[in-house]
């Protein structure tokens, strides 16, 4: 048995895929499924701010994918959004400051659809969270609710947050408590227009979730809201050591 590190890679059925756009742009991604059996939940990942290096390897979207499937039977979706790269590729297309990417949370959404993939969740992160707000409810019978890392809601607004609450699907919004752009208390302020939207502080975060702890909290809360069974009491969060089989 052996701890879970920040760099562990555990099993994973592990495809490359393409999404083709609407708009006719072809982006680069990636589906990591269970090893073992079919998942009971998906998360379909859209990154941090691209012209400021974000990508579908951003590590909390690229832990996620090492993790969840083994420790959750989650299946993970990461692309790039248009003229975004990683490891994996660049995303034809050039940065669309929130507008054009419509066509890539579409794309993503009908891949997983497609695909059979269970119980979609959006997962967005910082510039994820403006295109989950704005585009995410475009297919509102696709998708169960969204998860929302350090929210800034430069892109997103008032009218946005008002769809949400008209389409009563769940928000989980994780609010670092030193954000660079939205604290807590604003946070709280702002989501309250949003009768199904939960918003959690978490103690002196910062808006890159940078450590493992803070890793843990945003794994941790994703799987409570997609799959609680995979917790482990009397905690109630997901193992910290891995049995290799």
């Amino acid at each position: 048995m052996s701890e879970i590190r920040a760099a562990t890679v555990l099993p994973a059925k592990r495809t490359p895929v393409t999404l083709l756009t609407s708009d006719g742009l072809r982006l680069v991604g990636e589906l990591a499924v269970p090893a073992d059996g079919d998942p009971v939940g998906t998360l379909i990942c859209l990154h941090p701010l691209p012209t400021q290096g974000g990508m579908m390897d951003s590590h909390i979207l690229r832990k996620a994918s090492f993790r969840l499937p083994a420790l959750a039977r989650l299946a993970v979706l990461r692309f790039n959004t248009r003229g975004a790269s990683s490891e994996q590729g660049t995303s034809e297309g050039a940065f669309g400051d929130g507008e054009g990417e419509r066509y890539d949370v579409d794309a993503a959404v009908r891949y997983a659809v497609e695909a059979g993939l269970p119980a979609r969740w959006l997962v967005g992160w910082s510039f994820g969270t403006e295109l989950a707000l704005k585009w995410g409810l475009d297919d509102p019978a696709a998708i169960e609710g969204a998860i929302l890392l350090s929210p800034a809601l430069h892109r997103a607004g008032d009218a946005d947050l008002d769809r949400w609450a008209a389409s009563g699907k769940p928000l989980t919004v994780l609010v670092p408590e030193l954000d660079d752009y939205l604290r807590p208390d604003e946070a709280r302020r702002r989501f309250a227009r949003v009768p199904s939207a939960d918003v959690i502080a978490v103690d002196r975060a910062k808006h890159l979730w940078v450590g493992e702890p803070y890793v843990r909290i945003v794994l941790n809360e994703i799987v409570r809201r997609v799959n609680p069974a995979a917790l482990v009491p009397p905690t109630m969060t997901l193992p910290t050591y891995w049995e290799e089989p």
